[in-house]
């Protein structure tokens, strides 16, 4: 079901329903193609062979990364979220055992392993994000890609548009609230930070697994 412009699954708020790929505002596709082209540049210094998207969503990167022949396959917590990647991929064609549902705090190294592993606004919707990592650490083998809502400018620009106004400015769902620099504290603890890209209103880093 929809509130406050989301959905709800065993009563967390799971994600906006909004359509930022397929928006017609100016605005926000000039802040898309930024994130877009972050993560494209920063897949592509990783030179993975495998790819596991944790948080994949409706399944737009992971279908996007499987049609340029890339080994990937995505998963996400909510079945709701599943069954509209496995709609999408239908689509399109395309197999849909690519996703799986499964939460980031069940991940197995056995199981779950990928090159590179992409964790894309995930983060702030996590009670937990520290036992989040530690999962991560385990199923890392090249680089991880993590990104997170930048505070407070995430905030001042969902103000600025007329959104959320009685919650300050914060997207429904979010429980977490980094600046750059926060998040960069956080994530050196369980990785190496190797680059730190900040795509309006983002943070975006390429890790490396600690030695």
């Amino acid at each position: 079901m929809k509130v406050s412009g989301g959905l709800t699954e065993d009563g967390v708020v799971i994600g906006n329903t909004f359509d930022k790929y397929g928006t017609k505002n100016p605005i926000a596709r000039k802040l898309m193609r930024g994130f877009d082209q972050t993560l494209s540049e920063l897949v592509d210094k990783s030179r993975p062979e495998s790819i596991h998207e944790v948080g994949c969503g409706e399944g737009f990167w992971v279908l996007r990364w499987h049609e340029q022949g890339m080994q990937v396959r995505g998963t996400d917590f909510s079945s709701k979220i599943i069954d509209m990647a496995i709609q999408n991929a239908n689509k399109k064609g395309i197999s849909d055992t690519l996703f799986e549902q499964l939460s980031v705090y069940d991940l197995k190294a056995d199981r779950d392993q990928a090159d590179l592993v992409v964790c894309c606004e995930v983060m702030e919707h996590l009670d937990n994000p520290e036992a989040a990592l530690e999962a991560l650490q385990g199923i890392v083998k090249g680089h991880l890609i993590v990104s997170v809502p930048r505070e407070p400018i995430w905030r001042v620009l969902n103000l600025a548009r007329g959104k959320y106004i009685t919650e300050l400015g914060n997207t429904p769902g979010h429980l977490q609230h980094w600046s750059t620099k926060k998040f960069v504290g956080l994530v050196s603890r369980f990785f190496q930070v190797e680059e730190i890209r900040t795509p309006l209103p983002w943070t975006m880093l390429l890790c490396r697994a600690k030695i």
